[in-house]
């Protein structure tokens, strides 16, 4: 996390929450009904936040630090062009600031996360919160004053600053988007309006998420139960079709009784992506989305393109899936379930963490060692407690201070593959924090995802080749199957959604319930084939998903996952030279551009070559396990 005026106070972490699949997951370690409390659980396996502060005091101490020196940002104001030591000093003062702030905001939100009923907790990181907006507010001035300066003249200062020449990258992105940022006067507009268009945003999420009422079904079992967000996750795995239908038809209703309002909210998001980008005079709101990381329009475009080309191993898969499970009719309810129930293994975090080191013991002795150094020193807090927060994440880059992991451990095969995603972002930011300085000490959120699929993908080839049964082999086919088809075919089909209802509000068409649910009922049964039946129900999932409001930001769940495939490939087939490259993928942060990032680690996702190597893998295990499916 990054808080100096390049990049705003965000509190991003990087997160993958898994559905629970099995009955016992509200249960404690020992086995009873109730949590257990923060105190009852063995040091070894919390987090140890002393790393961040010894003690709370020595927090306070640094946020009065911040709050009583955030106005030395006015003696900047107006003087940045003066001279080049005037601005380095400019630069220092703000990335000390950011540093602060970052380990003030890391230590409060990991402490409200451990205990989300915790007053003292949740008063700390409101307050943080609170000091960061105001920092940023103190601070914006640098950015437009810079760029009122010749570009020629910040060139000039690089040979009369050894320490304003660190920066020479930050300004050369600055400087790249000179051409779309506006006035000085402009800008505040635009910024005083950023509140107003997040509005639908919000909305979406309070009325989808609180207010919203879904159906009572009956479960498995013949109890009526609610269903929720997350009650319907973790449907679409059970083995009871019936049960699974029930759920599907029941989650979608309140989404088809509420299609007027939540398209208006839906349209209204898209138009305010469109009005941003034309205010900045992009040729449209893809390019204006895409440009925030200088990815070339190409990328997006040979995602799709490419992807659309060769759908036949998505379709391949359905037909696959239909004959094994006896189906006349393949729904989308249909496509989770695993083929192989009777596969069941539970993990405990000891075993869970030994095979991860094995796993990824092709990443070479240096990973491996920083590894165990996490494991060995409570990075990680492992096992759900009272009030602690669901889910899972791995906290990101904090200057100083190596990165954390959250889980919610329950013994389960998924546990040990959000042990291996998470411990990829968890290297990543350490690698990262400890090669770059403060200023390029993150990473863009398009390589995000890069560093913990590849971990996943490790640890599914080294799960099959160990695998002690055919059918145990055959589930982790599947699941790997089913990660590309989530992962990349599915945020592809997404992504090419997304494009289109922009280029339909930016031709000033309306985006009526009626069109959203034809146009995405045709994409999704182009992507899916003729095996599987599309119902009408879910040609209303424009209507829930919330990443449709992030602006272009699901496309890079695909292209993350096709280079980290590529990169795996790469390591598995040349060893060392591969190894080093990728070590240095992970140590650039934020260097250089996301895209001569990948470059350089052996990477080029300006070309179609990865998003059709991923294909070609999806093509590999579906022979693998027709092959199996076809001995007796």
């Amino acid at each position: 996390m990054k808080t100096n005026f390049l990049l705003l106070f965000t509190g991003l972490f990087m997160t993958l929450i898994i559905p629970s699949l099995c009955e016992n997951c509200l249960m404690a370690q020992d086995g009873t009904g109730s949590l257990p409390a923060r105190g009852e659980m063995e040091a070894k396996y919390t987090w140890n936040l002393e790393d961040i502060y010894k003690t709370a005091e020595l927090w306070e101490k640094d946020f009065s630090w911040v709050e009583e020196n955030a106005q030395a940002y006015k003696n900047f104001q107006g003087k940045l062009g003066n001279s080049a030591e005037e601005l380095f000093e400019a630069m220092k003062f703000d990335d000390e600031m950011g540093m602060k702030l970052s380990r003030l905001y890391l230590y409060s939100s990991l402490s409200k996360d451990l205990d989300l009923a915790n007053s003292e907790n949740r008063a700390r990181y409101d307050r943080i919160s609170a000091l960061s907006a105001k920092v940023a507010a103190l601070s914006s001035f640098m950015r437009p004053e810079i760029l009122s300066l010749p570009e020629e003249k910040i060139k000039s200062f690089f040979g009369q600053s050894e320490g304003l020449r660190l920066y020479r990258h930050q300004f050369d992105n600055l400087f790249r988007t000179k051409e779309h940022t506006l006035s000085k006067e402009q800008e505040e507009l635009l910024a005083m309006g950023s509140e107003v268009s997040g509005i639908p945003y919000s909305t979406f999420n309070v009325f989808t998420d609180a207010e919203m009422q879904f159906p009572v079904v009956k479960d498995t079992e013949g109890r009526e139960v609610q269903i929720s967000h997350g009650r319907y996750s973790a449907a679409l795995f059970s083995t009871d079709r019936e049960y699974r239908k029930r759920v599907y038809l029941g989650f979608y209703k309140p989404f088809r009784e509420y299609k007027t309002t939540l398209s208006t909210l839906f349209s209204g998001n898209v138009k305010t992506h469109v009005f941003y980008s034309r205010a900045r005079r992009y040729n449209s709101s893809k390019e204006a989305a895409l440009d925030a990381n200088n990815i070339p329009v190409t990328v997006y475009d040979n995602l799709i393109k490419s992807i659309n080309e060769n759908l036949e191993p998505l379709h391949r898969w359905a037909r696959i899936k239909k004959r094994a499970l006896g189906l006349d009719e393949l729904h989308i309810y249909d496509s989770y379930v695993t083929l192989f129930p009777g596969v069941k293994k539970e993990y405990d975090f000891e075993t869970g963490k030994s095979v991860v080191l094995e796993a990824l013991k092709p990443m070479g002795g240096d990973y491996i060692k920083n590894l165990r150094n996490a494991f060995d020193n409570r990075w990680i807090d492992v096992y759900e407690t009272k009030g602690k927060r669901s889910g899972a994440y791995s906290s990101g880059t904090t200057f100083g201070v190596h990165p954390y992991v959250l889980l919610n451990w329950n013994n389960q095969l998924n546990d040990v593959f959000t042990l291996a995603h998470e411990m990829g972002h968890n290297m990543h930011s350490f690698y990262t924090e400890r090669t770059q300085p403060y200023p390029y000490a993150d990473y863009s959120i398009f390589v995000a995802e890069v560093a913990s699929t590849a971990n996943e993908a490790l640890l599914l080839d080294y799960l099959i080749d160990h695998a002690q049964s055919k059918e145990e082999k055959l589930a982790l086919i599947e699941k790997y199957l089913t990660n590309i088809t989530s992962t990349f075919y599915r945020q592809a089909c997404f992504a090419e959604f997304e494009g289109m209802v922009h280029n339909k509000v930016e031709k000033g068409e309306p985006l009526t319930p009626d069109k959203l649910c034809s146009m995405y009922h045709e994409l999704t049964q182009r992507y899916w084939g003729p095996d599987v039946v599309i119902d009408e129900e879910e040609d209303y999932t424009w209507a829930r998903i919330p990443h449709f409001y992030y602006n272009f930001y699901v496309y890079q769940y695909a292209t993350g996952l096709a280079a980290s495939q590529a990169l795996v490939a790469k390591i598995k087939k040349e060893g060392q030279p591969a190894i080093d490259r990728y070590l240095e993928f992970l140590k650039s942060g934020s260097s250089d551009y996301p895209i001569n990032v990948l470059k350089k680690a052996g990477v080029d996702m300006t070309s179609k070559e990865p998003v059709l190597q991923t294909m070609s893998k999806m093509n590999e295990l579906l022979d693998e396990m027709e092959k199996l499916l076809d001995q007796k």
